[in-house]
């Protein structure tokens, strides 16, 4: 699910390989719900769309990043 809502309240973490303090980067964090979602959006556009995986789809994308799925 993606939402254009920048008011999305999210506890934002920059990935720790991003050079130059993560301006051009991608953010993550948990919603602050109490859901257990995960919202990821672009460093660059912090008020543009925000995308929001279920727990268990962000568990699957780590799984995948961690069996080097994604590999290009």
């Amino acid at each position: 699910m993606s939402t254009p809502d920048p008011q999305i309240s999210a506890a934002w973490h920059i990935s720790s390989f991003s050079p130059d303090g993560g301006a051009n980067c991608v953010e993550a964090g948990p919603l602050l719900d109490g859901s257990g979602r995960i919202a990821v959006r672009h460093s660059r556009d912090r008020e543009g769309t925000v995308i929001v995986y279920t727990r268990g789809e962000w568990d699957a994308f780590l799984a995948g990043v961690r069996a080097d799925e994604f590999d290009f």
